[in-house]
């Protein structure tokens, strides 16, 4: 599966648009995750906790869209979006969202 954030892909013509498709992972915060950042924001360096969170809600999402497109036989998904929100009450919750569009070449 081709996956691009381009809107087109050299060498290949779009012969049928398929559609939006997305794929959506919403992760709750984790208490001791949440001390341990908050540590690790006050001494400096990087929270690699909420880099793995962050790191597998993208995998996961994609994981999705590929899912998806193959279901309807697409050949790509192209113009991928990918987004990160905080969600829920106080922003306890993250969500990452990776959208596009399913295409067909000829």
């Amino acid at each position: 599966m081709i996956l691009t954030t381009s809107n087109a892909i050299e060498g290949k013509q779009v012969s049928e648009y398929l559609g939006i498709i997305s794929g959506e992972v919403i992760y709750g915060a984790n208490f001791f995750r949440d001390i341990f950042a908050g540590i690790r924001d006050v001494v400096g360096g990087r929270s690699k906790s909420y880099q793995n969170v962050v790191r597998d809600g993208r995998e996961t999402a994609f994981e999705e869209i590929i899912e998806e497109a193959e279901d309807i036989n697409a050949d790509a998904v192209i113009s991928i979006d990918v987004d990160y929100q905080t969600i829920g009450k106080n922003g306890t919750m993250l969500m990452v969202s990776v959208t596009g569009t399913a295409v067909k070449f000829r």
